[in-house]
């Protein structure tokens, strides 16, 4: 019942302070997403899966933003980039893989929209969801001053090159134990590479749930995990940003 009730706030509910926010980068044009219930609320950074900033990251930030909290929807693939095909899908996400300094950069340059916008960037914690979560970890490996860290069914492999030395706050990593993307073996081998380099982390599995499991209207979808990433994500933040 709960999830019903989550579901029928999607479909209803939008907030006043909602924007849709057009800016630069070297050059490059990009339209990420904005929504605030106060000048002072604290900040969430969230980084889109691999379909772009999309309705689906427009509702997690409404329902965010009726949690309390503003929100930064970072756009890391550019305007009118919003991939369907499986293979445009691929090819965006593969171009952000293979250069990594690009991938920090483009989400450096949305949080300093953020705080152009007047977000509160120095209480924010960073999330992501699918390639969002990919792009956490790369945040929080790269020294990212966020207060916490949340990686959603994202890719979890640590680039050769890469370690967790640096990171400046709590990671917290949701996996499905049944994802045929991102195995167990390859959740293992993150934790323990953050516990080699101390990085406080707190790692979750949800049984049987699969890739993009709290992607409503996929084949792999499931309320029940997506209920209780959903209620561990807003402890999170409640932890981390009040």
């Amino acid at each position: 019942m709960k999830w019903v009730a989550l579901t029928f706030f999607w479909l209803v509910s939008f907030p006043l302070l909602a924007q849709p926010v057009h800016y630069q980068m070297n050059n490059e044009k990009f339209e990420g997403y904005f929504v605030s219930p106060a000048d002072s609320a604290p900040l969430v950074i969230l980084i889109h899966d691999w379909d772009g900033v999309t309705d689906y990251e427009i509702r997690r930030a409404d329902l965010l933003f009726e949690a309390g909290y503003a929100v930064f929807a970072v756009d890391i693939y550019g305007t009118g980039i919003r991939p369907v095909a499986i293979a445009d899908r691929k090819h965006h996400t593969g171009e952000l893989y293979r250069d990594r300094q690009r991938m920090r950069d483009l989400i450096n340059g949305g949080l300093n929209k953020a705080k152009q916008l007047g977000a509160e960037t120095n209480n924010a914690v960073m999330m992501g969801y699918c390639l969002g979560g990919t792009a956490v970890l790369e945040m929080a490996r790269s020294g990212s001053p966020m207060k916490g860290f949340v990686a959603i069914h994202g890719g979890l492999g640590t680039p050769d090159d890469q370690n967790y030395k640096d990171v400046q706050a709590e990671i917290l990593v949701q996996h499905g134990s049944a994802d045929a993307n991102i195995t167990m073996q390859e959740f293992i081998a993150l934790s323990a590479a953050m516990d080699k380099d101390n990085a406080p982390n707190e790692m979750i599995v949800y049984g049987g749930a699969e890739h993009s499991f709290t992607k409503a209207g996929n084949p792999h979808y499931d309320a029940h995990a997506d209920e209780k990433s959903w209620q561990r994500l807003l402890m999170f933040l409640d932890e981390k940003l009040r």
